[in-house]
């Protein structure tokens, strides 16, 4: 059931587009924001204690809905029901998208919409130097690829739609401490705190998916540098275990790339190129997990 239900997920997650706008739960910010005012009143606590009591409370309405009307209907309740969560976990915004924007603003040669694109991808700021921005951009397109996709994918095989959907809450919490601590100029200590806290808690979740996708990246492309990018020591003592894990994906997906330069191309041609190849590595790689889980399934390793 949960396989049938993966794969409508994401053939709705490829076409439906104009429904993307809809998983960025806008009316959640304020459930989010008032939680962490919460654990702000709360300086002698551990922060990871409120953030975790936070993720729980946004994740006992799902949980309730399929434990109520799950087994209904012979269970095409529950079928319908794994898909709406799984499509509402995925993204928010499609990888792929993202990459065709970036890609026609640079043909276009619109600067504005081109950073624009690329922030949109990096989810952050991005070089002003066009070299280091499209490398900026094939490194972003590997790690988003795992955070928007590929993680979620694993959680919604391993647990079911229950924790695809806690690793989404979890997102969601990071992304608005992220955004809150911005916002704050002079961030105090326990805007700091629930930062913290919540970039734990997620690079818990993602620890795993993290490392299944740098295997998949070597699998899908260039393996021999990847694997040696996967290999590689690096001194990571001050990261934390989200920085760890994004670094880990950028390295060897970008390894897997491994793109030659061309004397007889422009530096817009150059980005459009390296950013097409990250995207089709991406696509390869979701290939090959929907063989693997399609075999694990009629072998009954999953359901």
């Amino acid at each position: 059931m949960n396989l049938i239900a993966l794969l409508i997920g994401l053939v709705i997650e490829r076409l439906a587009t104009q429904l993307f706008h809809w998983r960025r739960m806008r009316w959640m910010d304020r459930l989010i924001d008032y939680g962490f005012n919460q654990a702000n009143r709360l300086p002698t606590w551990p922060a990871i204690i409120p953030v975790v009591l936070l993720a729980v409370i946004l994740v006992l309405p799902v949980f309730g809905v399929i434990w109520f009307l799950g087994s209904t209907l012979a269970g095409f309740t529950y079928l319908f029901l794994a898909i709406v969560v799984l499509f509402f976990s995925l993204g928010p915004q499609d990888i792929g998208e993202e990459v065709g924007e970036y890609c026609r603003a640079l043909e276009l040669g619109e600067e504005e919409q081109v950073n624009n694109a690329a922030k949109a991808i990096v989810e952050g700021a991005v070089p002003v130097e066009e070299d280091e921005r499209t490398s900026c951009v094939e490194a972003a397109v590997c790690v988003q690829a795992n955070n928007r996709l590929f993680a979620v994918v694993f959680w919604f095989v391993i647990l079911g739609p229950l924790a695809a959907w806690a690793y989404r809450v979890t997102d969601l919490i990071r992304r608005r401490a992220v955004f809150s601590a911005a916002r704050d100029e002079q961030t105090d200590g326990n805007s700091a705190r629930v930062l913290d806290a919540a970039e734990m808690l997620h690079g818990w979740l993602a620890w795993i998916p993290a490392r299944l996708t740098a295997v998949g990246y070597a699998a899908a492309g260039h393996m021999d540098d990847a694997l040696a990018a996967l290999r590689a020591p690096t001194e990571e003592k001050d990261t934390t275990t989200s920085e760890r894990s994004e670094n880990l994906l950028a390295r060897v997906g970008i390894a897997a790339l491994a793109l030659q330069s061309r004397p007889d191309e422009t530096p817009a041609e150059r980005a459009i190129r390296g950013a097409q190849a990250a995207n089709h590595l991406v696509f390869k790689l979701l290939l090959i997990w929907a063989v693997i889980i399609a075999a694990m399934t009629l072998y009954g390793f999953t359901q």
